[in-house]
């Protein structure tokens, strides 16, 4: 239902996922929290203001909430607050920020259902910042925000 990938379409999601991922993109270096239905990782992707935002996916591949099974909710809200707790204790963040797009119009660019989470500070205004703003980042950038996250996860 309201799909809108390609029929040739190679999930980036399903391939890392798999432990294959595209060169260039994340690396298992990058998750903080994996279970048997969710995993999580610090987006390669920064908006300016919000360095090491995280992105939170179902493991089996739904491109879409209009997709996504109900029972899988749960675990992706839970893992979400688990996230969230863990930026505010480690980025001392002044809060966080939950985004999921569907569909082009809707600015979905990855067809497999992801929510990003955001650490947020006052003034940032993240949902102001210009496309042109966000950048690619290298494992480099993202390793010390993955593994404050990774070490205060393995303490919950």
């Amino acid at each position: 239902m309201y799909n809108h990938a390609p029929a040739d379409y190679v999930c980036p999601m399903c391939a890392f996922v798999s432990g294959h991922p595209e060169p260039g993109w994340s690396t298992h270096e990058d998750i903080v929290l994996e279970d048997d239905q969710v995993l999580a990782l610090i987006s390669s992707r920064w908006w300016p203001r919000n360095l090491g935002h995280v992105i939170l996916v179902p493991k089996q591949h739904f491109e879409n909430i209009f997709d996504l099974p109900d029972e899988l909710g749960t675990p992706i809200h839970a893992a979400a607050k688990r996230i969230a707790l863990a930026l505010k204790a480690t980025y001392n963040c002044s809060g966080v920020s939950t985004r999921q797009h569907n569909e082009p119009a809707g600015n979905q660019d990855l067809w497999h259902y992801h929510l990003h989470i955001f650490p947020r500070y006052t003034g940032d205004e993240l949902y102001l910042t210009p496309r042109s703003e966000i950048r690619e980042t290298t494992p480099e950038e993202r390793r010390p925000y993955a593994e404050r996250l990774r070490n205060f996860l393995k303490q919950q």
